[in-house]
């Protein structure tokens, strides 16, 4: 089941490195010569929060507009008529359900980040006008439109909202040292290293 979700992983990365590399190299350049122009002091851990984000929305546009050939009798407007399609260890189970799900976690940890979000109202709310976005887009340009991938969308958003919050909780009962800008910044970098060595 987990080698179902890493192939369908490193299957998104493959699709997006080259939009990846060249993205990451603009935003990185541009960012740094802002900062530096304006003398402003450099958050290496917020810093790496925003160029995730924005790489993120980027490979989510990359997936969501990757063309199909599709007719209208494929969207679906019915509820759990496609989660309940697939067999739970199938293949496309985990593409087309889990996959959907994941999709929209990392929305909601990011969305509940910056917003300092402590109830779960305006992240499930930005959540779902993304998704309704999304899938109105996947329709207009020949995709499939589909109510569950919102239900999923929301259910992804949803557990990233807790996870955030649960990251949250625990790090408040860490001693004041975890807290120091360096010891952040050291965690954000040890931790996109090792989300770079497990896609690779």
């Amino acid at each position: 089941m987990l080698g179902h979700l890493t192939d369908t992983i490193h299957g998104v990365v493959n699709f997006t490195w080259p939009m990846l590399i060249i993205s990451t190299v603009i935003m990185v350049s541009v960012r740094l010569t802002y900062l530096l122009k304006e003398k402003q002091k450099v958050v290496i851990y917020k810093e790496l929060l925003m160029l995730c984000f924005a790489i993120y929305i980027l490979c989510l546009f990359q997936v969501v507009t990757f063309q199909d050939d599709v007719q209208w009798s494929s969207n679906n407007f019915i509820p759990f008529t496609e989660i309940t399609r697939y067999s739970i260890t199938s293949h496309l189970f985990w593409k087309n359900v889990v996959g959907n799900m994941i999709m929209f976690l990392p929305f909601g940890f990011f969305i509940s980040y910056y917003l300092r979000a402590e109830k779960l109202k305006l992240p499930i709310i930005l959540t779902l006008i993304a998704s309704i976005a999304v899938e109105f887009v996947q329709m207009c340009i020949g995709r499939v439109f589909d109510v569950d991938d919102i239900l999923l969308n929301l259910l992804g958003g949803t557990i990233g909202f807790y996870i955030y919050n649960m990251f949250t909780k625990i790090g408040n009962k860490f001693p004041n040292v975890f807290h120091n800008e360096w010891v952040l910044n050291i965690g954000a970098i040890l931790a996109l290293v090792g989300l770079f060595i497990m896609l690779i």
